[in-house]
């Protein structure tokens, strides 16, 4: 029998997925039966033929503009088997930025689901001719000679697709601005998550539920390639993640594998599991003991365990900076959390451990095959802007060949933006983006990332951001006002009244706690109430760029 001689590319690895794993379930909504790989096969081998034959070719752009399903993974791969790129748009975007994403990426073609398809109204380009509904790949407008969907389709050509072939052009919203579309070939791809199953081995009894958007790099190469490589199943909400819906498709699903960022378990910690301590008289002074404090956290850990539906391995975080407190909680919990540090161009990931390996405060050490260094560290510090090498690099941004030179040395170092130090085992310590540490009177470096941590800790704070202002140190809270509301027991109506007599108390209360508990140089000067929730990035990180 040959050797086969497997490509990264995704048509290989989904060839060898079909070998091996072709009756194992690939894709569902929560409730709902699987389809299987065989199954997705043939539906993407029909999307093929439907593109080739509506003009699509190998190099040209297709938009993916959806929510979460199972069938956006098969229009993904359509894509990308016959050599097309696919544009993963966010669904979070405005119609003005999907309008900007279509017109720099020149998309011929685009999926879209039913409710987004208002983003797109009124949109007009030379290029886009193909509009296509993700729920059942039916037309939208078709012109007189289009070919609508055949699942008994067949393309009418075989297409060969390299390793360094674009796969996917990512549009990040970052929190500095700017969208860059990020080029990333099949293998940056297939490698990152090749690697991933490094850190954590899965296999095709393995099932994910999928919270995170597709089109956002992290769920789509750690939530949907890796599970394809191992053959396992990824189920899908039809509703936003909000607890109503999380937790009975946890119940349900009973998955192995979750992949989300610290505001999802911030919130619970915070939310849930502080307040049954804090508003026990007695279990609120037994938990200021640390022998007590852990007994009752491990006791937490069981019930939150049994939450997620009690089959959990591993609870990826990534995505921002996780708060320590809560970390200490985790860990404490022995809840088999995990956390991963990565780019969209570095597709993603650049360090990780799995749960048995977590180290306190850390990312971990560098993925196999990849180099990290800290670059020029302060001789003190040991803290620097880390630098990553290896073959999950992106080959550049789209159209920006300037940019793409700031970024990309020409030795092939990948300059991140963070700030970090590592220790002597190698593991990553993040401290905070370069472009966000302020410079303190004396020269200090001040991380506002890590007064936003302490802030965080404060009973009424849902999220801060801290900006520097006249070289003054401003805190901006958004608080919890049902909180607010039980601890001084006032109707609603009363609320604004009320309220702003207790407020200047209350931001003194915050200022002198956090004071209490930062540096001399990171003290906060002054805290100003942010009315309504900061406005985020599809990975929960706030929008820095527009509050300062």
């Amino acid at each position: 029998m040959e050797d086969i001689v497997l490509r990264l590319t995704f048509p290989s690895m989904f060839g060898e997925t079909l070998r091996k794993f072709g009756k194992c379930a690939a894709y569902a909504f929560v409730g709902e039966e699987p389809k299987s790989y065989e199954s997705a096969n043939k539906e993407i081998v029909a999307l093929m033929a439907m593109l080739g034959r509506n003009g699509i070719c190998p190099g040209d752009k297709v938009a993916v503009l959806s929510t979460n399903m199972p069938n956006w993974g098969v229009a993904y791969f359509s894509i990308t088997f016959m050599g097309a790129i696919a544009v993963p748009v966010l669904p979070d975007f405005s119609a003005t930025e999907v309008g900007n994403i279509l017109d720099h990426s020149g998309a011929k073609a685009i999926f879209i689901s039913s409710g987004l398809l208002p983003r797109i109204e009124g949109y007009k380009s030379e290029f886009l001719k193909t509009i296509i509904l993700m729920e059942d790949f039916s037309l939208i407008s078709p012109g007189k000679d289009a070919t609508i969907y055949d699942p008994s389709a067949l393309p009418e050509r075989d297409y060969e697709v390299g390793e360094d072939d674009i796969a996917s052009i990512i549009y990040t919203s970052g929190t500095t601005g700017r969208s860059k579309g990020v080029m990333l070939t099949h293998k940056n791809i297939v490698f990152n998550a090749m690697k991933g199953r490094v850190i954590q081995p899965i296999d095709e009894s393995d099932r994910f539920l999928s919270v995170l958007p597709l089109s956002h790099t992290y769920e789509n190469t750690l939530g949907l390639i890796l599970p394809m490589l191992a053959g396992s199943c990824v189920y899908y909400l039809r509703k936003p993640p909000t607890p109503s819906v999380l937790i009975p498709a946890m119940a349900e699903v009973r998955p192995s594998m979750m992949l989300t960022v610290p505001l999802i378990i911030e919130k619970v910690y915070f939310n849930k599991i502080v307040p049954t301590f804090r508003d026990n008289m007695i279990l609120n002074f037994l938990y200021k003991i640390p022998l007590f404090r852990k007994k009752l956290n491990a006791a937490a850990g069981k019930k939150l365990f049994k939450t997620f539906g009690g089959n959990l391995k591993f609870y990826g975080i990534g995505g921002a900076k996780l708060n320590k407190t809560v970390e200490k909680f985790l860990i404490e919990a022995n809840f088999p959390y995990a956390i991963g540090y990565g780019l969209t161009e570095t597709a993603p990931l650049l360090a990780g451990a799995n749960p048995k390996k977590s180290v306190f405060d850390s990312t971990g050490p560098a993925i196999e095959g990849i180099e990290l260094k800290i670059h020029n560290p302060d001789k003190k510090t040991g803290e620097g802007e880390i630098w990553a090498k290896g073959p999950n690099i992106m080959k550049g941004y789209y159209k920006e060949p300037e940019m793409t030179n700031e970024v990309l040395t020409p030795d092939g170092w990948f300059k991140t933006g963070d700030l970090g130090t590592m220790d002597s085992k190698n593991n990553l310590y993040i401290k905070g983006r370069l472009k966000n540490m302020i410079v303190g009177a004396s020269g200090e470096n001040i991380y506002p990332e890590e007064i936003e941590s302490v802030i965080n800790n404060f009973r009424f704070v849902v999220e801060s951001l801290v900006i520097q202002q006249k070289g003054k140190l401003v805190a901006y809270v958004h608080l919890n006002m049902e909180e607010l509301e039980k601890k001084y027991h006032l109707l609603k109506e009363d609320m604004s009244k009320q309220f702003d007599e207790k407020k200047e108390e209350l931001l003194a209360e915050l200022q002198a706690y956090v004071n209490s508990n930062v540096n001399k140089f990171s003290q906060i000067n002054k805290v100003v109430l942010q009315p309504v929730p900061f406005q985020k990035t599809a990975t929960l990180k706030i929008k820095r760029f527009l509050y300062t």
